[in-house]
């Protein structure tokens, strides 16, 4: 692999812009967001250090090949004309997920199988063995994206998704994945100093990633391997390198208060286990209280994914929301309140003008992010 490559991290809709500037901050070259994708160049240790500290990444790419396809044959020629060994031994086993957008080829499980042939004919031809297709835990994964009948092979470095940290082995039955919420937390801009408060956590993401951001703890921490690890030309010194820097840069402590509540006791007793499973007992505080009996450190910012109706039937939508509305402005004021919201018809409901609105999906659901500066109330002269 060359000193400096071409690569692609995929992101989620309305996170291009944090995710390259994690990116920058890595030291990667030529840094280009897209729609749900941020392209970029970088050596090895980037490479390492993009899947390890990227919070609001999916997965992270490396191009392999870009050609325009004419037709089948053309297909099958071009992925053979790869050296395959130099990425997969004879015996290893593969895994390609296809991508089709706007292309003559319709289907996009026979252009993966189009390129499953030739690589593995390819090593059949060459050795006499050809490696095996196993698409749960593969040596090596593919990426193969067409548009326009234009190709592009990519290596998958990262293997599982970036979302999956390993801390959060279990879940309530609507969360927000690890990569949506630590992008929301950046979005709002949190100093990072002041309390950070969900009062509706269910399984406890938010307040663990706030926690994670506030001391320093790279997301990679967590997993048990990358797909990069897996590769042929896997330098694990160089690995190792960003291992320790990372772990030398966590921050111990934290002097304020982030606390995640929930009315459901068993709610509860899921966050409680995935705060312990990522080490933040001393850091993150979790409470079994229903939103309007919270009382939140003095002078904060809240953020909250709130139920909504797609997910889950909750009674009486706008009472509900009135309710949020009422909580905030008596309990919360100086405080930055976000609430992600699905339920576009109902969350005007809350009661107080929104500062920002930012367009989000929650999995396929379309969310609005919504930003309120609660302010604290005059007292009327007599």
């Amino acid at each position: 692999m060359q000193t400096q490559f071409n690569m692609v991290a995929k992101t989620l809709t309305g996170l291009e812009p944090i995710l390259a500037d994690e990116l920058r901050v890595l030291g990667a070259a030529d840094v280009r967001p897209l729609n749900r994708i941020v392209l970029f160049k970088g050596d090895r240790r980037v490479l390492y250090a993009a899947n390890f500290h990227c919070r609001t990444a999916i997965r992270i790419l490396v191009r392999v090949k870009k050609f325009n396809v004419t037709d089948e044959k053309h297909l099958y020629d071009e992925v053979k004309r790869v050296d395959w060994s130099t990425h997969l031994d004879k015996d290893g086993t593969l895994a390609i997920d296809p991508v089709v957008t706007n292309s003559t080829f319709t289907h996009s499980q026979y252009v993966a199988q189009l390129a499953k042939d030739a690589i593995v004919d390819q090593f059949r031809e060459n050795t006499g063995v050809r490696p095996s297709v196993d698409l749960n835990d593969p040596d090596l994964r593919l990426n193969f994206h067409m548009n326009r009948n234009i190709a592009t092979i990519y290596l998958d470095a990262s293997g599982d998704s970036l979302h999956k940290r390993g801390y959060r082995t279990v879940t309530n039955i609507a969360p927000v994945n690890e990569v949506l919420a630590a992008g929301i937390i950046q979005l709002t801009g949190w100093d990072r100093k002041s309390p950070f408060v969900d009062g509706m956590c269910g399984s406890g993401t938010f307040v663990i990633e706030a926690a994670l951001l506030a001391r320093n703890i790279a997301p990679g921490m967590f997993r048990k391997q990358f797909g990069f690890e897996r590769w042929k030309d896997f330098d694990s010194a160089l690995y190792r390198q960003v291992f320790d820097e990372a772990e030398r840069g966590e921050i111990r402590s934290v002097p304020f208060e982030i606390v995640g509540s929930d009315k459901d006791p068993n709610t509860v007793q899921v966050a409680m286990q995935n705060v312990k499973n990522a080490g933040l007992e001393d850091t993150v505080r979790i409470e079994c209280k229903a939103f309007e009996d919270t009382n939140p450190p003095r002078g904060g910012t809240l953020v909250m994914n709130p139920p909504y109706g797609e997910r889950i039937a909750v009674q009486q939508m706008d009472e509900f929301h009135r309710m949020i509305g009422t909580v905030l402005k008596e309990r919360y004021a100086g405080y930055k309140a976000f609430i992600l919201s699905g339920s576009l018809d109902f969350v005007d409901r809350i009661g107080l003008r929104p500062h920002r609105r930012i367009r989000l999906f929650n999995g396929p659901i379309e969310c609005r992010l919504m930003e309120y500066q609660v302010r604290r109330r005059k007292r009327r002269s007599r």
